[in-house]
Order: C-alpha cells, then structure tokens, then sequence
C-alpha cells in the first residue's frame, strides 16, 4: 500500500528513477482497484462511470512512475511511444518494466535502492 501512496504524492514527478518493487506494486494495486470499481460499476449500472473517473484521475501518476522506472533503465522517457507500436510495442515495455535498473548512478540521478537502503 505503500508504495501506492508513494507514487500518488509524487503525482507529477517525471523527474528521478523508480526501482521495479515501485512500480509493480503501484501497478498490482492499480489494476486491483480498477477491477474492483468495474465489479462495482456493473453492479450498480453506472459503467463505466466509477471506473472512467478513477482511471481518469490516475493517469499523470501511473505515467509518471512508468517514466521515472524507465529512467532507472537509463533510458528516456520518451520510451514510453514504444507501447504504441502495434503487436510488439507493448511487450516490449513490459520487458523493460522488467527489467533490472542500472545499479550505479545515471544521468537521472543515484541507485534508487541504494537510497532504500
């Protein structure tokens, strides 16, 4: 839960680097939630209203954390269009998603686990 509550107070930090712990559980609770207000949605015959709006309102914080865990690839943000390459796009940022960061410092500043730590 935490690290949910972490990446929703930095709602429009771009800037640093996030380690895969950051954004995984920030994903797993995001996705978690969605589901739960699209049952909800359904069940109260307002869909996708509930679920749009919470979607809506977590935009600029789910990009922002996608961002800065691309920045601990050492890679740019704008890597982000990747996803939009039909078929191999979005696999492809799973994979760096998924991937290890650089474990010394990079241009977008130090180890974030060494900060952890």
């Amino acid at each position: 839960m935490n690290h949910y509550t972490d990446v929703l107070k930095k709602y429009a930090v771009f800037s640093g680097r996030a380690r895969r712990q950051e954004y995984w559980m920030f994903t797993l609770f995001h996705v978690a939630v969605a589901v739960v207000l699209m049952i909800l949605d359904i069940v109260l015959g307002t869909y996708p209203l509930l679920v749009g709006l919470y979607i809506l309102g977590t935009f600029v914080p789910s990009l922002a954390v996608t961002v800065r865990r691309l920045h601990d690839l050492g890679k740019s943000g704008a890597w982000y269009f990747i996803a939009f390459v039909p078929f191999v796009g979005g696999i492809w940022l799973l994979v760096l998603t998924a991937t290890a960061g650089q474990p010394q410092p990079n241009q977008y500043g130090p180890d974030p686990k060494v900060l952890a730590a």
